[in-house]
C-alpha cells in the first residue's frame, strides 16, 4: 500500500506499506521511526476502535498510526 502525507512540520513524506517481515515500510526514514517508536503500543484502527498493538507488518495499524500523527493525503492499494 502507498501512503503519501505530510507531518505537522510540513514535510511530506511517501512510504510503501508492505506488511512483510524484512522491509515493512520502504521510503521515508521520519515514518519507519515512527513506527519503530510506536512499535507494540495500542493504536486504534478507527475513530472508535478496535485496537490492536502495532506491529510494523500490520498495514492497517501502520495506515492508523499515520493518520493519528500525521495527515494522510492519499492511500492506494
Amino acid at each position: 500500500m502507498l501512503v503519501t502525507g505530510t507531518f505537522e512540520d510540513g514535510a511530506a513524506y511517501q512510504v510503501d506499506v508492505t506488511g512483510q517481515d524484512e522491509q515493512s515500510i520502504l521510503g521515508s526514514r521520519r515514518v519507519r521511526a515512527l513506527v519503530e517508536q510506536y512499535a507494540g503500543q495500542p493504536v486504534l484502527l478507527g475513530p472508535l476502535g478496535p485496537q490492536r498493538d502495532l506491529e510494523a507488518t500490520d498495514t492497517a495499524a501502520v495506515l492508523a498510526l499515520l493518520r493519528q500523527h500525521t495527515t494522510v493525503v492519499e492511500v492506494r492499494p
